[in-house]
């Protein structure tokens, strides 16, 4: 009976031993799951991100980038259909531009290749460590990158345009966003690109640290972007396309006045503000001790 009762004492205490043990693993993994949200370790995430991406081949790359291209596509088509149907009330323009957030919602869980997105992954690891080799690899996915969406975006508009893909009661709405999003001024164009490059490399930062709500992110962020009248490059293409493709403007025309402006500016919001400012806040504790170890 004593035995027994001491086998007994003993298979207690090995329990409550084990039930600590898988405690204490729960606190350190909340613990490192916190951790994650330090600036340095999303700065770290984000590099690594682009230095993966700079490495893939070129096929991967053009494959990947029509078909953001194509996909981004849904933002305007996804506004269009709320144009279409809501009613003329001053609360309507708030909720349309929720159609706007459908393609990059598509792209950006769908891990296609968006030029945007490209500006902050991959210059992190040129400011962190510049070189002409690595400056070079960044150019390299810009420009096959960008090219690949362009091709995409004037892909699907061609559809859209010359198909009965899309139901005619859509075009004059997409006729009245594509004339908006591409008719300002080249200079106008620029400055409203910077606000929606800070957006998207802002959406980028976040979402490493976000498990889940991803979604709620990426549609506010994006919401934002067309609920302010920014310009976006990529989105924008596909209107510029459907443009083109209905003879409303000439590729050479929406080149020099819609996309090169507003390329810069995207650019210039999302790689020399967001960025820049990414990295000033954490190149101190980056360069004070090493964020981990090999081996």
């Amino acid at each position: 009976m004593t035995m027994t009762t001491g086998y007994a004492v003993d298979a207690a205490r090995a329990e409550a031993e084990r039930a600590e043990d898988a405690h204490a693993e729960v606190e350190e993994q909340a613990i490192e799951d916190a951790a994650k949200l330090a600036p340095k370790l999303l700065y770290e995430v984000v590099r690594r991100d682009g230095e993966e991406e700079m490495t893939r081949p070129l096929r991967s790359l053009v494959y990947s980038g029509i078909a953001a291209g194509m996909m981004i596509s849904m933002s305007v088509l996804g506004e269009a259909v709320f144009r279409t149907y809501l009613p003329d009330a001053g609360w309507s323009y708030l909720v349309e531009n929720l159609g706007y957030s459908l393609g990059f919602l598509i792209v950006i869980l769908g891990r296609m290749q968006l030029f945007t997105e490209n500006t902050i992954t991959t210059v992190l690891p040129v400011i962190a460590e510049p070189s002409r080799g690595i400056v070079m690899r960044m150019l390299r996915l810009w420009g096959i990158v960008l090219a690949a969406n362009v091709v995409g975006c004037f892909a699907i508009a061609a559809l859209f345009a010359l198909t009965p893909a899309i139901d005619p009661v859509f075009h004059p709405a997409i006729d009245s966003l594509s004339v908006h999003a591409t008719g300002f001024p080249p200079g106008e164009a620029f400055f409203r690109a910077i606000p929606a490059g800070v957006l998207v490399a802002a959406l980028v930062w976040m979402l490493p640290q976000r498990n889940s709500g991803k979604f709620a992110i990426i549609l506010t962020f994006t919401w934002l972007i067309a609920a302010g009248d920014f310009t976006h490059v990529v989105a924008g293409s596909v209107e510029w396309g459907w443009l083109v493709w209905r003879g409303h403007t000439g590729f050479v025309e929406g080149l020099l006045t819609f996309f090169l402006p507003v390329l810069a500016g995207n650019i210039v919001g999302g790689t020399a503000i967001f960025s820049l400012l990414a990295h000033g806040q954490v190149k101190d504790e980056m360069h004070r001790r090493p964020l981990y170890r090999k081996g």
